[in-house]
């Protein structure tokens, strides 16, 4: 289930409502932005969304929209360690109960996505030799650049994102750069953006195949998963810090 599709439903639920007379709910869960508060942790990533006036109890309960940033650090990780296009499989569903359970939520839904361009998000079984099948099938697939500096590079290979001298190449990527702090019109500054650029486009593309988010169902304080399910981040330019983003939307 998409956010979208989600958002939708509730609409429609918060719609037959009405029509039955129990238009005071409405008002209790109001998703337009009206009666939304954006709060923000620093001025590029939102900490919270919290309600302008305190919601009242419904039938479902007491509605809840909150978001927060979890920080993943591998483990293995050394101090001070570059990238290396490494692919690693991180459990995230410890840090992602442990969040549901601070937020009291009873029913709704739990959102997680992926905050970088070069990991993914998918639900499946965490098992040591199944995360070492997943690097050696996605890598065999969409092999690294013979450029880069994965020991799984591939002689003969080679992408056009990690033509890197040749970047930016783009009005838009250039408008990024300089959106991210580079001054790319200073030659020595474009250089030194170009010399921490990673070669890792098939990091990118595996990325895509696999999704960058996962929604999952709520039900009585618990996530709706199997028995053998985990919620993981797959790394696919690693090892380094990673963020991932999670919303809860419900009632307590």
């Amino acid at each position: 289930m998409h956010l979208l599709s989600f958002l939708s439903t509730i609409i429609c639920i918060f719609a037959a409502e009405r029509t039955n007379g129990l238009s005071p709910n409405l008002a209790a869960f109001n998703v337009g932005t009206s009666n939304l508060t954006h709060r923000r942790q620093s001025k590029h990533h939102p900490s919270n969304l919290y309600f302008a006036q305190e919601p009242t109890d419904t039938p479902l309960g007491k509605p809840i929209c909150t978001y927060k940033t979890i920080t993943i650090r591998p483990s293995g990780m050394n101090a001070g360690e570059q990238p290396c296009q490494a692919v690693s499989v991180e459990d995230l569903t410890p840090q992602i109960n442990s969040f549901l359970k601070e937020s009291k939520m009873r029913s709704g839904v739990m959102h997680v996505v992926s905050r970088h361009t070069t990991t993914a998000i998918t639900i499946n079984e965490r098992e040591s030799r199944l995360a070492q099948d997943v690097e050696d099938y996605f890598l065999s697939i969409c092999p690294p650049d013979e450029r880069s500096s994965s020991e799984k590079r591939k002689a003969g290979v080679r992408y056009l994102h990690n033509d890197i001298s040749l970047r930016p190449d783009s009005p838009e990527e250039a408008q990024r750069c300089r959106d991210n702090g580079w001054d790319i019109d200073d030659k020595d500054e474009l250089q030194k953006w170009r010399d921490q650029e990673p070669i890792n486009a098939h990091s990118h593309l595996i990325s895509m195949m696999v999704g960058s988010s996962e929604c999952i169902p709520v039900v009585e304080g618990k996530l709706v998963i199997g028995q053998w399910q985990s919620i993981m981040m797959v790394d696919l330019d690693g090892p380094r810090v990673r963020t991932v983003g999670v919303q809860l939307m419900g009632y307590q």
